[in-house]
């Protein structure tokens, strides 16, 4: 069945790197032994599939670099295999194989995809070349597929700015399951942006053409909740005058966002439940299901371990939202991401309002950089806008932090201490005028008492980044 096999060309993926991987989907089995044989020779990496049902299935699962594929099969036939990898997407080089009197066949494949084809008794040369052809091809489509998927990547996460370790491994999670129909439940503190990366994943998958709906679970009151998720029709309660599409049906072939899903009401949670699972809904006064088609993405600050032992929240329905969850770190934890986003929320709020451009000093940077941000990326562009305003004729911005009194006040104010400084004299008491080191000496000395030891408060009562005052506070000796 094969012919000759030229010891001095094997094998053929020697050099490349990595051990390619060839699936043989033949019903003959003296054929897939042969081939087998004669392909780990080579140096290849075998997978055997019967029949064209177990080939696809092969390819659901694992990754193929090369298929080898009769067309005659039990099942799924090799027309049934180029339609399902068509249908999927996947640009594998498949080789046909085939006997001489199903060329016309062949042509078909050819036309549907096939890289090539071989006719039984198979030609071990012509093999070769056309492995070692079909593997250029694979390697070629790989760094295709890759440059696709980049930009893919930055075009859908365009709005989410960040090059930390923590970030990227956040855009990774939600480029692997976006093209999933899995419920995605994303977990992350307040101001994290969460609805931006729930905005990002609804844009990358397959309902991109269908809506994106965003329902803030808890704004919605315990005696709307059924009507404004579920729909209602005209005359089912006093106030329906119309017919009324609920928030599921409004998502039909689209996304349903469930944002700050742990304050859902507990009495509307089975009927959440059960639409989840059985995709169907009832609108409230009406008899008959209707059928929709949504996928879920959830958010939530919460820690449910609580609200499953005193029953506030149902498990079922979590592990049914939790189908894939997704974790976004605060800021605090992607510290290098701040000067990035504090830059393109400044560039943002100076354009859209006709500011001139300002910038930030380097005290003001490390400043940002030291915060914690306890309201997260939220917080940070609301401290920026504030001071874009108040400081629109500056040039130069060296603090934005906002006032620490007792728990952040979110409106800023002029920085201010317990005590104001006492008046910083120009002369000792023996009337000696004293020197500009010894009285910006006293004065940070003032300040820093009546501060009470804040460096932040210090720093900005003094009009100095902190950075600065660390360095005029270790050449003074007031550590």
């Amino acid at each position: 069945m094969l012919g000759s096999y030229n010891q001095n060309k094997a094998p053929t993926n020697a050099g490349h790197g990595k051990q390619y991987r060839i699936l043989i989907a033949d019903d003959d089995p003296s054929t897939r032994i042969l081939l087998t044989h004669f392909l780990k020779k080579m140096g290849y990496l075998i997978v055997e599939a019967v029949d064209g049902e177990e080939c696809t299935s092969v390819l659901e699962k694992e990754k193929i670099d090369i298929l080898l594929l009769d067309i005659s099969m039990p099942k799924k036939d090799g027309f049934d295999v180029m339609s399902y990898l068509k249908q999927k997407d996947l640009t594998i080089p498949v080789v046909m194989i085939t006997a001489s009197h199903d060329i016309p066949q062949t042509v078909k494949c050819i036309k549907m995809g096939a890289y090539e084809y071989l006719t039984k008794p198979l030609d071990v040369d012509r093999l070769q070349t056309i492995l070692r052809n079909a593997i250029t091809e694979s390697e070629l489509h790989d760094k295709v597929s890759q440059l696709k998927k980049e930009l893919k990547s930055k075009e859908i996460f365009r709005k989410i700015i960040g090059g930390s370790s923590p970030i990227k491994h956040v855009t990774e999670q939600a480029l692997s399951v976006m093209e999933t129909d899995l419920n995605v439940l994303i977990i992350g503190e307040s101001g994290t942006g969460k609805e931006l990366f729930a905005q990002a994943i609804h844009e990358g998958s397959k309902r991109k053409k269908g809506p994106f709906i965003s329902v803030n679970c808890a704004a919605i009151s315990h005696e709307l909740a059924e009507s404004l998720l579920f729909g209602h029709i005209k005359g089912s309660f006093t106030g329906a005058n119309n017919d009324h599409e609920g928030f599921f049906e409004q998502a039909d072939k689209g996304t349903l966002f469930l944002d700050e899903i742990g304050d859902m009401n507990a009495d509307i949670q089975a009927k959440v439940l059960r639409a989840i699972q059985e995709k169907k809904i009832r609108r409230v006064g009406e008899k008959n299901e209707r059928s929709v088609d949504f996928r879920v993405i959830s958010a939530t600050h919460w820690n449910f371990s609580e609200a499953f032992s005193n029953n506030s929240f149902r498990e079922d329905l979590y592990y049914r939202l939790e189908e894939y969850p997704l974790y976004l770190p605060p800021l605090r934890e992607r510290k290098e991401d701040t000067p990035l986003l504090a830059k393109h929320f400044l560039e943002e709020f100076c354009s859209a309002n006709n500011l001139n451009q300002l910038s930030f000093t380097p005290e003001a940077i490390e400043e940002m950089m030291e915060y914690q941000w306890p309201g997260n990326v939220r917080e940070l562009k609301n401290a920026i806008q504030r001071t874009a305003i108040r400081c629109k004729n500056c040039g130069e911005i060296t603090s934005i932090l906002p006032q620490k009194t007792g728990h952040f006040n979110r409106i800023d104010k002029t920085p201010t201490c317990k005590d104001t400084p006492e008046k910083v004299e120009t002369v000792d008491p023996q009337g000696k005028i004293l020197s500009l080191e010894e009285i910006e000496r006293h004065a940070i000395e003032e300040a820093y008492k009546a501060c009470e030891g804040n460096p932040t408060k210090t720093a900005q009562v003094l009009g100095i980044g902190r950075a600065t005052l660390y360095r005029k506070l270790k050449k003074f000796g007031l550590n």
